[in-house]
């Protein structure tokens, strides 16, 4: 009986002992401080940083291709560099707007929406997502053509590892659906997101994004589906598109969060990079106020060590562009006809203004919706005149340089002088209002290079290098990436015998002759 009782008292010790080292262990074992989720609307601040990229190298995409294709910005160095400089294909650069945007921004974008959408207090979330998944897929499919879109981004959701890519037609539509749905249901009652990044949670200013996105994906159709751009451009008017450039999408950045491709250049690739003879005759040619903002020349420098702040001049009257078509070798045979001592010695992007390590990055503006709707007006597809839009876009964009710096501020006396002497002409408005927007998307080689193929302006020339590999006088596209083949061969093959071969010729859906 004795031993009965012991060993109750024992067990019922043991018990609450147990018991006692059980209270508290949950709080105890959880950490506190590292997150194990992140808050939707993190998740998309997290989205819209990386739509700028992650580094330095990834901007390599941007400077060897969409900069060179364009004729704004040159490099005459091959290997790591090659690209649209010498129009072949470098399959180390070519990949990169794929392997961040599907990596770092739509699996974001995605993510967010799955959360959200089920979620009535998070419905400004969800549709501000859904305006930057939009516009997140229009760079992706403008540079890819037909691509993974309604599986994508859907891994980690459903196991979906061999995403099927879907038509580019497919893809707009449903782009410009989601714009439409996204701007209307925002709602300006609802509490402000105040981490939102972009806006600050002004809601109102995401509905102008989401109208002023569907502006740019509707002219996109202008020569694949004029009725549908002009209802879709019509509907984005109405809706209420920016408005000053208060109103601009912009990221910015810091001393330590900095523009990469500033830090790119900064870093390593400041001797590599030069502003293209095209760009700087255009700009010269027209006395253009935003030349000196854009534009550095280290004058006689003989090397690299020689790019000193000593010789350093924004003068527009000492620049020289890099002329379009040479190797590091072969430019040397053209140094004295264009008056400078080496290649050294041509005119750079300003890392002091446009590319200082703390300039912002723009991603629409106002002075680029001005310029679109200055053409709808020339299409007649919107009312007002096409010349002043096509104004208030050119003094939008001069307005603008002083954003990147004080220093950069171009006066209202230039700013008149500007527009006096560059009236829209009626009978070259098409080629005069897109040879604007070609400047005033400068450093926005995604955009640079879409409109580009989209109007045909600027008229620019053949880049002449002799090893060129393309069959007509431009890239019209980036292929796929060989980890696609190697992953998803199916799919990749069904998209090349829907679009055409997987090279730099084929021409996706809206860019057709």
């Amino acid at each position: 009986m004795k031993a009965t009782t012991k060993y109750i008292l024992a067990l019922l010790l043991s018990l609450t002992l147990v018991t006692g080292c059980d209270e508290g262990f949950d709080e105890i074992n959880t950490n506190k401080v590292d997150p194990t989720s992140l808050a939707p609307s993190l998740m998309l601040n997290k989205a819209i940083i990386a739509t700028t990229y992650l580094d330095g190298v990834s901007t390599l995409g941007m400077l060897c291709y969409n900069f060179g294709i364009v004729q704004q910005v040159i490099t005459p160095y091959g290997s790591s560099l090659s690209g649209g400089n010498y129009n072949q294909l470098n399959n180390s650069n070519s990949p990169l707007v794929w392997v961040n945007f599907y990596r770092n921004v739509i699996k974001q974008l995605v993510a967010v929406t799955e959360q959200t959408k089920a979620d009535p207090m998070s419905a400004n979330i969800y549709h501000a997502a859904r305006i930057w998944k939009a516009y997140a897929f229009m760079i992706l499919t403008d540079t890819y053509g037909d691509i993974p879109y309604f599986d994508a981004g859907k891994g980690y959701i459903s196991e979906e590892i061999r995403p099927k890519y879907d038509p580019q037609e497919a893809i707009y539509r449903d782009i410009l659906k989601e714009l439409e749905e996204a701007a209307g249901a925002l709602d300006t009652a609802q509490p402000p997101v105040t981490t939102d990044i972009l806006y600050g949670g002004n809601v109102a200013r995401w509905k102008k994004l989401g109208y002023s996105l569907m502006l740019r994906a509707g002219m996109r159709l202008t020569k694949v589906d004029s009725d549908g751009a002009k209802n879709y451009v019509a509907k984005a008017v109405a809706g209420g598109v920016f408005e000053s450039n208060a109103d601009n999408s912009i990221i910015r950045h810091t001393a330590i969060y900095n523009n990469y491709i500033a830090n790119h250049l900064a870093a390593r690739e400041k001797t590599n990079f030069y502003l293209a003879a095209p760009f700087v005759n255009y700009l010269k040619e027209n006395n253009d106020p935003r030349l000196p903002v854009f534009a550095v020349r280290y004058v006689g420098a003989k090397g690299g060590p020689e790019q000193t702040a000593a010789r350093a001049s924004s003068d527009p009257k000492v620049q020289i562009g890099m002329p379009m078509g040479y190797n590091d070798v072969t430019i040397n045979s053209v140094l004295a006809e264009n008056g400078v001592v080496s290649l050294w010695d041509f005119t750079q992007i300003n890392l002091t203004t446009v590319l200082k390590l703390d300039a912002p990055e723009f991603h629409i503006t106002y002075a680029q919706v001005q310029l679109l709707l200055a053409e709808a007006a020339v299409r007649g597809w919107v009312p007002g005149t096409a010349a002043d839009y096509y104004a208030k876009g050119i003094r939008a964009n001069l307005e603008q340089m002083a954003l990147y710096d004080p220093s950069a501020a171009i006066k209202e006396d230039a700013i008149l002088a500007y527009l006096k002497a560059h009236p829209l002409d009626a009978a070259k408005a098409l080629e005069q209002i897109n040879t604007q927007y070609w400047v005033a998307t400068f450093l926005d080689g995604n955009e640079s290079w879409a409109n580009f193929r989209r109007s045909g302006f600027p008229a620019l020339k053949k880049n002449p290098y002799p090893g060129s590999e393309i069959k007509e006088d431009f890239i019209r596209r980036m292929p796929y990436p060989d980890s696609e083949i190697v992953v998803n061969l199916q799919n990749v093959n069904d998209a090349n015998a829907r679009q055409g071969p997987n090279d730099l010729n084929t021409r996706i859906w809206w860019d057709k002759k």
